[in-house]
């Protein structure tokens, strides 16, 4: 072994480590409603370094990197075995995404890869990219997950133009995949998530019906659709149970993020809504909760964004986003809210189901109009005015 090549793999290793052992901690100021953590939890230095590099000093005696790692982003969540673990979304300098799980003791800091990335069966149509999991333990027993399998357009002459499709898969132990069928639908799908529960013996799909990724915007808003065999999903009657409107946070699209979260009073729905501005889309994250025997009716849904991005969060290979497909409620009801900025790393933020169920009642709906919007400060400095 030569002094290059050690003096590397020792700075490496240690760089890691470092990394990876580093304390996370909330951020000093918060809004009430959830805390930020400082660090990202994961980032493409997160990737294991036997990933990237070939450790053989005879084949690789300037320790070079082989398998270059662009980003870790868009993870789904789950809580498993005591460990908080993220179905992060790899992806490599070739622009192709696969998953593979970290796992943290904590849920905040200490995220350390599994040995090796997920391996996702193909269908006979194999995915050009697969991207955006979205995990859900349903009372039947299985973890699902729902991904973004994506292929190129047959019929366009357009290189960049794709045909997305939700690809499903399930485990019993995270580590064995079976891939059933890609969701049949009347048009593209991404953003779909599963309710983790039976609606009269069906099982439930919040999805986000689209013709294609440039006519996103055409798209009616977040879905709700029945299916009777989840091993060969076909969408036969979509309804629309989150709605865009014009001059809001989600008037180019929106969509469902992870599935909801149950709660004494309602399904609690964290999604992103998208809109247009100088510097291009921006993507933001709200609240809204469902009943609970009735899942398609709204019963609040807090006017604006619940997070948007915040300081380095804006800087990245798409700026001006965050994007959550993953958060974990405790049984002490502490919820960790995993979300990715700019199409790049992992961060958390931190709340309770309380706080959150208070911030979705207790905050006002958007009004749709700027005199609205000056009536409800009114309303507030009125309730105000004794406590001044």
């Amino acid at each position: 072994m030569n002094e290059i090549f050690k003096t590397r793999k020792q700075q490496l290793t240690e760089q890691y480590e470092t990394l990876i052992l580093r304390k996370n901690s909330p951020e000093p100021y918060s809004n009430g409603i959830f805390e930020r953590y400082r660090y990202p939890v994961i980032t493409a230095d997160h990737v294991p370094l036997h990933w990237r590099y070939d450790l053989n000093p005879t084949t690789n005696p300037c320790l070079m990197e082989r398998i270059g790692v662009n980003g870790t982003f868009n993870a789904g969540a789950i809580k498993w075995n005591g460990k908080y673990l993220l179905m992060a979304r790899v992806e490599g300098y070739d622009r192709k995404s696969f998953f593979a799980i970290a796992e943290s003791p904590n849920g905040v800091d200490n995220f350390r890869f599994w040995n090796e990335p997920v391996t996702i069966p193909e269908t006979e149509n194999p995915d050009t990219n697969v991207y955006d999991m979205r995990l859900t333990a349903h009372e039947d027993g299985w973890i699902y997950g729902i991904f973004c399998s994506e292929r190129k357009d047959p019929a366009a002459d357009d290189l960049s133009a794709a045909v997305a499709a939700a690809g499903i898969v399930r485990t019993m132990d995270l580590h064995v995949w079976e891939r059933l069928p890609d969701l049949k639908s009347a048009g593209q799908q991404r953003n779909v998530a599963l309710h983790p529960e039976f609606v009269n013996g069906q099982y439930a799909l919040y999805t986000r019906p689209q013709d294609g990724f440039i006519d996103a915007g055409k798209g009616g808003g977040i879905g709700w659709a029945l299916i009777d065999d989840i091993t060969c999903a076909e969408v036969s009657e979509e309804t629309i149970i989150n709605f865009r409107h014009y001059h809001t946070i989600k008037e180019v699209k929106n969509g469902e993020g992870p599935h909801p979260i149950k709660t004494a009073k309602g399904w609690l729905h964290l999604a992103h809504g998208v809109r247009a501005c100088a510097a291009g889309l921006r993507y933001v994250l709200y609240l809204y909760l469902t009943d609970l025997t009735d899942p398609t009716k709204t019963i609040a849904e807090p006017a604006g964004y619940f997070m948007a991005p915040h300081g380095d969060e804006r800087i990245g290979d798409v700026s001006n986003v965050l994007f959550s497909n993953g958060w974990i409620a405790d049984n002490d009801g502490t919820v960790f809210i995993y979300y990715a900025s700019s199409d790049t790393r992992m961060h958390v933020a931190v709340s309770s189901v309380d706080r959150l169920l208070d911030y979705c009642l207790n905050t006002p709906p958007d009004g749709l109009r700027s005199a609205a919007s000056v009536e409800e400060v009114k309303a507030l400095i009125e309730k105000n005015k004794p406590f001044i």
